[in-house]
């Protein structure tokens, strides 16, 4: 063999190796252990600022729970449009991910752009410029994400000031349903005709949404948090009779507290929190489908609480609907035991799990004296200890003092269940700041 042969062979066997190593890379594994393939783009990579090695810590700016397959999406999902989910940054950072679910989809997802962007203000879709970023997964613009599955962004360079409301969007050009979404958003988000991901005046976002599709996190590389509290519930951590786009959900209201607790310096862990309540949600019961819509507590705390960013804390405020939604009379130890088999999982993780009081709600149509017999039992051995590590009172603290069967009349929404903006407030002032302590330290 002449060397030039020599030569010639051994570059055929580089150019397969790295043929082959393609191959591999754009098969590549998503964070949930499902699949993920990447679609090309022909388009210049423009700004994608991915982001380099930097200090700080990861941890959740916002979450939100997937609830099911939107109604009319079925067949035909979002195709041919751009979604613009809008999204409050608890905290602050220099770099970001997000997340995106495909939860329950019946087919892949095709994604063929993404972008994260600044709002350019309150309650609009137009972004600041300098802030556009266009979104990859594994080096691509694009992303086909599995029926059932999520996929990770990479991280982008860009500051995320707390407190700011960022914008998510992504577009897609093919046929697939139904969209994962969480309705009672509480928050405008909107959606235009055709591919206008990286569009800056908000212009051709005509539709505005109370939904969010798709999107489930937005994790930012922070200097302000060394870790994330997750509030865990139903409707009441959900925030459904909150003032809409005002952030006043008692996680947002509590994730305030804390800071502005910290900036005058008490000696406090240093926590994002996000908000992963679901309208509705049980400790036991599933909602309809396959999979199940609304899924159970227990179904969704690995998923929803577990695999959160950094995770040390979680906050715990369900059972209300096991009792309100049961046809029959509800078992106060099954509900605590749910909740203590929540508290089990949470500990083999060395997470710290503080827990809620249910609060009371007659004057509701769902209300009856049995039913209120049975909250008072899991209250009391929630009061004992023998459900979580540290207890909050929402209960005592949110109940009206000379008819303690009821909210007190301004913390009511109007519908006996359900708090009002200050009920919320009331909510966020009563967890003691100082219960955050602690986390990884709990005897399992």
């Amino acid at each position: 063999m002449t060397k030039r042969h020599g030569y010639a062979v051994l570059g055929a066997l580089v150019a397969l190796v790295i043929a082959l190593s393609a191959g591999i890379y754009v098969t590549v594994a998503a964070d949930d252990g499902t699949p993920r393939s990447t679609l090309a783009d022909n388009r210049p990579h423009h700004d994608s600022s991915a982001a380099p090695a930097s200090t700080g810590t990861w941890v959740g700016s916002w979450a939100t729970a997937p609830v099911g397959g939107e109604p009319g999406t079925e067949t035909h999902g979002m195709v041919g449009r751009s979604v613009r989910n809008v999204v409050h940054a608890g905290t602050g950072g220099t770099s970001a991910r997000i997340t995106l679910s495909n939860l329950y989809g019946q087919s892949p997802l095709a994604l063929t752009h993404a972008s994260l962007a600044l709002s350019a203000g309150d309650g609009t879709a137009a972004a600041d410029a300098t802030t556009m970023r266009r979104l990859t997964f594994d080096g691509s613009t694009g992303v086909v994400i599995p029926a059932g599955g999520q996929v990770v962004s990479d991280a982008v360079t860009v500051v995320i000031p707390r407190g700011s409301d960022v914008l998510v969007t992504t577009y897609s050009p093919t046929p697939s349903g139904p969209v994962t979404y969480h309705p009672r958003a509480r928050q405008v988000s909107y959606v235009a005709a055709g591919d206008r991901t990286e569009d800056s005046t908000g212009a051709p976002y005509t539709q505005q949404t109370l939904y969010w599709r798709y999107l489930t996190a937005l994790d930012v590389l922070s200097n302000e948090a060394d870790g994330t509290v997750v509030a865990f519930g139903d409707s009441l951590t959900d925030g459904v009779t909150s003032t809409i786009g005002a952030n006043r959900r008692w996680p947002d209201l509590f994730a305030g507290r804390l800071r502005s607790a910290l900036e005058s310096g008490r000696q406090l862990p240093r926590y994002s929190v996000v908000n992963e309540g679901i309208s509705g949600n049980q400790v036991l019961a599933d909602g309809l489908g396959r999979p199940a819509e609304n899924e159970s507590g227990l179904g969704r705390f690995g998923r929803d609480a577990l695999s959160r960013t950094n995770v040390r804390v979680v906050v715990i405020d369900l059972g209300i609907n096991d009792i309100l939604r049961n046809r029959e009379l509800a078992d106060p130890d099954r509900i605590t035991g749910g909740l203590r088999s929540l508290v089990n999982q949470a500990h083999a993780r060395g997470l710290k799990v503080i827990g809620a009081t249910l609060m009371p709600f007659e004057g509701h149509r769902g209300w009856t004296p049995a039913r209120e017999a049975v909250r008072r039992q899991v209250n009391a051995q929630i009061r004992a200890g023998r459900v979580y590590d540290a207890v909050v009172d929402f209960d005592k603290a949110l109940r009206d003092p000379y008819d303690p069967r009821r909210l007190r009349p301004e913390y009511d929404s109007g519908d006996h269940l359900h708090p009002s903006d200050l009920g919320f407030a009331k909510m966020a002032e009563t967890l003691d700041l100082n219960s955050l302590k602690g986390a990884g330290q709990v005897q399992l």
